[in-house]
């Protein structure tokens, strides 16, 4: 599966959707799924949190390791994503789908966001 052309991402391997009314949606990517190997569990952010581009704001747990989850944006997490919370395999197998994360009221987006062919590049080298 390559990249999604319409979504913007972060060198921490999260990716972000185009703002609708202001809010955006965060997943990772299918390259840090993969590395990832079997997610078991998520640490979401709460509905209501703030959160701040480049900062933690919750863990992805596989089969492999414990991860960080950051936020690629600033602003106000106003859904998480309760199907992954009871089956965190949807990270793996719709990470640009399904596999959602949280979604989150813009007030801030860094301007280091990659393009999709910029961050193919980025997670090859």
């Amino acid at each position: 599966m390559s990249n999604p052309q319409q979504l913007r991402y972060s060198k921490e391997h999260e990716w972000l959707s185009a703002a609708e009314d202001g809010v955006s949606t965060v997943g990772i990517t299918e390259h840090a799924a993969n590395a990832l190997g079997d997610v078991v569990f998520v640490q979401l952010p709460e509905a209501g949190t703030t959160v701040s581009a480049g900062e933690t704001c919750g863990e992805l747990e596989s089969t492999k390791s414990v991860s960080d989850l950051y936020s690629p944006v600033t602003g106000e997490v106003i859904e998480v994503n309760e199907d992954v919370v009871n089956d965190p395999s949807l990270v793996n197998s719709a990470p640009f789908e399904g596999g959602w994360l949280f979604k989150v009221r813009v007030t801030e987006e860094p301007a280091d966001l990659l393009s999709a062919d910029e961050y193919t590049a980025f997670s090859a080298g």
